[in-house]
């Protein structure tokens, strides 16, 4: 059961966000709009009263348990951006919105990006582990947790991979391609090309070899 409603959750979120974007954009109707966007909360308030119903049943804690508390946790800190980030592109593409802002490609900037990707899932990698110790203690010691301390290790493992890739933009800063300065072409004083005649291609007696078709360099 606890399967199939992250399921039903995962949808309901896409359904939710979709009907409240047309409702503000395309329908014209902001408010109702943003009474559907918040209701996005109430989906990871039902399922975790859910998942404490069952182990409070008396249900062995498992990876079904866990992998709801990881959802939970990486909705509350990945649930806002994604909104945003759906929001910028429906707003631009059905109300006449500014384009969406393309992230940064290099230096400090680009570093600073990677580093705030980084805290969202590293908020959101915390709070999956904060309800799997919530459950863990729930359950008490004489329950059965090892399948809770193993997503508990694997959103440690979330946070470390995100740090590194932010360090690593941040020791090793992406450089921009360096563009050689564009030179202009002269021109004699009858505004031809330097180095033209005016009948035809050069022939080599007004200063300069004849030039090669573009289409052969």
């Amino acid at each position: 059961m606890i399967v199939a409603l992250i399921i039903a959750c995962e949808a309901a979120f896409w359904v939710l966000l979709a009907a409240g974007l047309a409702f503000r954009y395309v329908f014209r109707m902001p408010r109702l709009g943003l009474a559907l966007l918040l209701c996005e909360p109430l989906l990871e308030v039902v399922l975790f009263a859910v998942t404490a119903i069952d182990l409070r049943n008396g249900a062995e804690p498992d990876w079904r348990h866990g992998l709801a508390a990881v959802y939970i946790g990486f909705t509350v800190g990945l649930g806002h951006s994604t909104i945003t980030w759906v929001d910028a592109r429906v707003a631009h593409r059905w109300a006449g919105g500014p384009p969406p802002v393309r992230p940064p490609k290099y230096g400090r900037a680009r570093a600073l990006h990677e580093w705030k990707v980084a805290g969202r899932w590293t908020v959101a990698a915390l709070v999956a582990a904060a309800l799997l110790q919530a459950a863990a203690w729930y359950v008490g010691a004489d329950g059965e947790t090892d399948s809770l301390r193993a997503w508990q290790l694997r959103m440690l493992w979330v946070i470390g991979i995100n740090l590194v890739i932010a360090g690593s933009y941040t020791l090793f800063p992406k450089a921009e391609p360096k563009t050689g300065p564009r030179t202009e072409p002269t021109t004699d004083p009858n505004g031809r090309p330097d180095g033209g005649t005016q009948g035809g291609p050069d022939d080599g007696t007004n200063g300069g070899p004849e030039r090669e078709p573009a289409k052969m360099r």
